[in-house]
This record gives structure tokens, C-alpha cells and sequence, in this order.
């Protein structure tokens, strides 16, 4: 599957990276790109990596994700994952990434049930 990007600027200097699709090791490079690309054009006060809309990641795409943040902190700019996808939440838990990117809480469609689900697949209760 293909991955496109975009970027929007936000309220309060903030720059939103939109991923849409799959971070693999075929596209993660991009994400990367999209980082350095902010980056190159100046410094916001945060970028946010909106990853509301990516329905798989793997871990090439994690450790592009962990270059985009430490390219950031480098440029003393704070980049934060947002809404991250069921799919996304879970590998960064796993990972142990979560704190790194803001511990985001996951995006769901709206369903109880998937909010319940992921409560249990963590060991917490809700």
C-alpha cells in the first residue's frame, strides 16, 4: 500500500504532519522527509504527527519515527504523535515509545467497545 503526507499549520505556530496509509520499510523514509521538510522551512513550536489515519506501522516505521522526533529535539523542537491509530498505540506501547511521543491516547472510531478492548489488552480497567 501507498503512504501520502501532509502538512498543516495549526493555531500557536504549531506544524500538524498527516500521514494516510502505510509506514513500512518501503515508505518510511517519508516520514522522515515530512520531518525534515518542517525542519528546513523553520522552527514551529511543535510539530504533531497525526496519526489518526495510518492503518499499520512497522518497525521501520517506528525507527523513522524515533529519527523524525530526535531530529526535532536536536533543533530544540518538541514533535508529539496525536491520535494515533488502534493499530499505531498498540506498537508503540509494545515498543515501550509511548512516553517518548506524549503517551497519546488512541483514536477510535466512536465504538465503546474498541475503547474497552484496548483497556484490557493494556491490564487496566476502564
Amino acid at each position: 500500500m501507498s503512504l501520502s503526507i501532509s502538512t498543516s499549520i495549526l493555531p500557536g505556530g504549531i506544524v500538524e504532519i498527516s500521514p494516510v496509509g502505510e509506514i513500512d520499510v518501503d515508505t518510511a523514509f517519508e516520514v522522515r522527509e515530512a520531518v525534515a521538510g518542517v525542519l528546513a522551512k523553520g522552527r514551529p513550536s511543535r510539530i504533531e504527527l497525526n496519526m489518526r489515519r495510518v492503518g499499520f506501522i512497522d518497525s521501520v516505521g517506528i525507527s523513522a519515527m524515533v529519527g523524525g522526533f530526535q531530529m526535532a529535539e536536536v533543533s530544540g523542537v518538541k514533535l508529539a504523535v496525536t491520535e494515533p491509530s488502534r493499530f499505531v498505540h498498540r506498537q508503540l506501547w509494545v515498543t515501550g515509545l509511548l512516553g517518548l511521543f506524549g503517551a497519546p491516547e488512541p483514536h477510535f472510531s466512536g465504538a465503546p467497545e474498541a475503547r474497552a478492548c484496548t483497556a484490557a489488552d493494556q491490564g487496566q480497567r476502564g
